[in-house]
């Protein structure tokens, strides 16, 4: 009985200990955008402050890669996390409106992603600020990816949809997702029918698909079924951190299958190329980027490298350190309009 009130405080203390963490990183880079000044700092122009906003948790599990792909739901642990919806300007509680979750990088959230929601806000879109990183403990994943595997922020988004679906200001038909970089791993693979079955809710799924710089260098088993969800890729074509040819390739793939897809391909920029935050060119030295690798999945869930053995992220020849990012500013404000007018385009209709 004290070991059930002990684990029961536990949780408690994990949630309020998430809230608190995401209340700080939401409010940072709100800040930050102040202090660089609307225009300079990449937001909408004639910025107008959310109707609403709310913090909530939501409850996910953490898994690994491996449990993730044979779709084992037990194998799972309790996680925590929050997030924070921005209601649009203008909207009311007498009516619903479309939503996208945003989920963030390697980098955790960032002011680029403040700017992001602004964005959305500004298009008469609601923003879901996905925070899967505090509720888990987890600060950066830049220089470790093994503290969390990409595919686990899958199953993150898809609770997300859940609640947000369930909110009575949000249109639970048109709700899209929107990732970066290791986040968008799970914005664009949460349209495979495959992990849409095994994690996520069979009566709803997300209604479009947006991924930038994605890591698409592993082709799963069935990723191209999707059914008739748009699916949209942006890239920087001298990205050294995650590679574009993988993506070019994917989205070839998923095309010549009959799927609503395209990639869009900015020349000159760099990873990040989206954030006005970063200079010209900047190196990450710790950076731990599987740019070099191509992966496939192989029986039970194991990943296989191109030697036809099983990838180990810590010892795996094509695993290299060292990459940059870089903001490129008409690339930049290029691909906001893109993903603006994509998501207006699939979430208005």
């Amino acid at each position: 009985m004290a070991g059930s009130r002990h684990v029961a405080v536990e949780r408690r203390h994990r949630l309020a200990a998430a809230l608190g963490l995401v209340a700080q990183l939401f409010a940072a880079p709100t800040a930050l955008a102040q202090q660089l000044g609307g225009a300079a700092a990449g937001e909408p122009d004639g910025f107008r402050p959310p109707a609403r906003v709310e913090v909530a948790p939501i409850r996910s599990a953490t898994l690994s890669g491996q449990d993730f792909l044979r779709g084992d739901r037990s194998a799972g642990r309790e996680a925590v996390l929050a997030g924070e919806l921005r209601l649009p300007p203008g909207s009311t509680p007498a009516e619903r409106v479309p939503a996208v979750v945003l989920v963030h990088g390697s980098g955790g959230i960032s002011g680029s992603l403040d700017l992001w929601a602004r964005e959305l806000n500004a298009a008469g879109l609601a923003a879901f600020i996905l925070d899967s990183f505090a509720g888990r403990g987890i600060v950066s994943t830049v220089a470790d990816q093994n503290q969390l595997h990409s595919l686990a922020m899958t199953v993150d988004a898809y609770r997300a949809l859940d609640w947000l679906a369930a909110h009575p200001r949000i249109r639970q038909d048109r709700i899209g997702v929107l990732g970066f970089s290791k986040g968008a791993v799970a914005s664009v693979y949460s349209a495979t029918e495959r992990f849409n079955a095994a994690f996520g809710n069979p009566n709803r799924r997300f209604a479009a698909h947006a991924g930038l710089y994605t890591p698409c260098n592993v082709a799963y088993r069935e990723d191209t079924r999707v059914g008739s969800v748009p699916i949209r890729l942006y890239h920087g074509i001298a990205d050294d951190y995650v590679a574009i040819g993988p993506c070019r390739d994917y989205v070839a793939r998923l095309r010549q299958a009959g799927a609503d897809a395209a990639l869009t391909e900015y020349p000159d920029a760099h990873h990040a190329f989206d954030s006005p935050l970063s200079p010209r060119l900047l190196p990450v030295r710790d950076a731990q980027t599987t740019r070099d690798c191509r992966l496939s999945e192989g029986v039970n869930g194991a990943i296989i490298n191109a030697q036809g053995a099983p990838f180990a992220l810590e010892r795996d020849a094509c695993v290299a350190t060292g990459a940059h990012v870089g903001h490129n500013p008409e690339a930049a404000v290029a691909v906001r309009a893109a993903v603006r007018d994509f998501f207006r385009g699939a979430l208005f209709r």
